[in-house]
């Protein structure tokens, strides 16, 4: 292979490396960024299943190195507003709120949020302390209803529920005309509103996990409405389905509830932007995983997290999560020590990109490279010979031919061949060697005339 001079090389190995560096940042910026280590959650109320669940996640990620901010909220409208606003990157959104629930037929890109998993059943819980409500909640009208907190899903829900049946307060108002009172209070406090008997009900859309939920369920002094309507009101509003919480599954001992109670109940939405790392959307999917797949009491082992019934349109990496599970990497590596596996793998991808090209170009370029400094010096000499033949060459001129052949045949030697360049190496040095002998002898000529003369 020929040696470069100095210079050329050096703006080779510059020009090379400054290539590979674009390339690299390329990758590194757009195609396979580093995950942050901290992300913010929006949950809910303190003593809420939203942030007990939060709490979960917290713990998991914090063993894979993430730090998970946890923002408590009044729900998931307030969430949801986060999301849109940008101010944090993952939420709990209730089931009915998203934009699939409002609009089947809305297109992919008219939000910016994608649903990682639904995690959760939220049944509408509605506790009395005398009432019966089974046969619809007209009964209600008149009474104190505790709502949820104002802004929140589940205020929003209890409004649309009562006023199915006609039971409503005017906007901005605590009491109508038949003096019916929605109270704005959610999870504990409106639990202990129904217990020292300072509302007649309670409308409670929450997973049965929730402290309020728990807490007014090992209540004796306390009943769970079991709506007749179920069945037609999940067809009323798509976002719920009619789930059942079986005979003797709070208390077996108590025969607690003493018959199955039907209730109508939504899902949680995991809910994460767009642009949320992707490795860390598999790391919330697996902690969801760990956090929802058990049994509660109304759903089965393994019924969360789900892809099904999302209210958002579904992430990439969860479509590819719930086909084909986590990435191969994370099956046998840390998550850490995987991104920086899978990093290391895309930042060959440009070099293979670059070299594989470039090993098949190369070998001609240098073939070439070979022959152009073997027949340029053939053409110099091809130039001193004719110039030899055609005339005679004064002595500065002689001088001058004899230098150039010098520098030539320097050059040759100085230039590492292949050996299939020998043959015409050796050739070109001959004729060096030739036209050399032709300026001697005409030195030698002009020389003996100057002597005769």
């Amino acid at each position: 292979m020929p040696t470069l001079p100095t210079g050329r090389r050096l703006v080779l190995w510059l020009a090379l490396i400054a290539v590979l560096i674009v390339a690299i940042w390329l990758v590194v910026r757009y195609v396979s960024p580093l995950p942050p280590r901290s992300i913010v959650m929006s949950t809910g109320a303190t003593d809420g299943a939203y942030h007990r669940f939060g709490l979960r996640y917290q713990e998991l990620l914090k063993a894979e190195g993430i730090r998970l901010e946890l923002r408590p909220s009044s729900g998931g409208v307030e969430n949801l507003q986060r999301l849109n606003d940008g101010t944090v990157e993952v939420a709990f959104v209730q089931g009915g709120t998203g934009i699939l629930a409002l609009d089947p037929d809305a297109p992919v890109d008219s939000t910016p949020l994608r649903s990682l998993a639904t995690v959760a059943f939220e049944p509408v819980w509605i506790f009395t302390r005398t009432l019966d409500v089974s046969k619809g909640l007209e009964v209600l009208a008149g009474k104190r209803i505790a709502v949820g907190v104002a802004g929140s899903g589940n205020y929003q829900v209890a409004h649309q529920l009562l006023a199915v049946y006609g039971v409503t307060v005017p906007d901005g108002q605590q009491g109508a005309v038949d003096g019916t009172t929605f109270v704005s209070a959610g999870g504990l406090a409106a639990a202990d509103l129904l217990t020292k008997g300072e509302v007649d009900a309670v409308i409670i859309i929450a997973a049965p996990q929730a402290a309020a939920v728990q807490k007014l369920l090992a209540d004796p002094a306390v009943r769970l409405a079991s709506l007749d309507h179920v069945e037609g009101l999940a067809r009323r509003y798509p976002y719920f389905q009619p789930v059942s919480l079986k005979r003797g599954s709070v208390n077996p001992k108590l025969d607690l509830p003493s018959q199955d109670i039907k209730l109508l109940a939504t899902t949680a939405n995991l809910v994460v932007r767009d642009e949320l790392h992707p490795a860390l959307a598999y790391l919330l999917l697996e902690a969801a995983r760990q956090v929802h797949r058990q049994p509660s009491l109304i759903n089965r082992p393994d019924d969360f997290p789900s892809a099904q019934g999302t209210d958002f349109p579904l992430s990439d990496q969860a479509d590819r999560y719930f086909k084909h599970g986590r990435p191969f990497l994370q099956n046998y590596l840390p998550f850490w020590a995987a991104n920086y596996v899978q990093r290391l793998l895309l930042l060959l991808v440009p070099l293979i990109a670059i070299l594989v090209p470039l090993g098949r170009v190369l070998p001609g370029l240098i073939g070439w490279r070979r022959r152009s400094r073997l027949y340029r010096r053939y053409g110099e000499l091809k130039f001193l010979e004719q110039d030899l033949a055609s005339r005679k060459l004064d002595a500065a001129e002689r001088s001058e031919a004899l230098s150039r052949l010098d520098h030539i045949e320097e050059e040759i030697i100085e230039t590492k061949f292949p050996l299939d360049f020998s043959d015409r190496v050796y050739t070109l040095r001959q004729h060096v060697d030739y036209v050399r002998a032709q300026l001697n002898r005409q030195m030698e000529a002009a020389g003996d005339r100057r002597e005769a003369q």
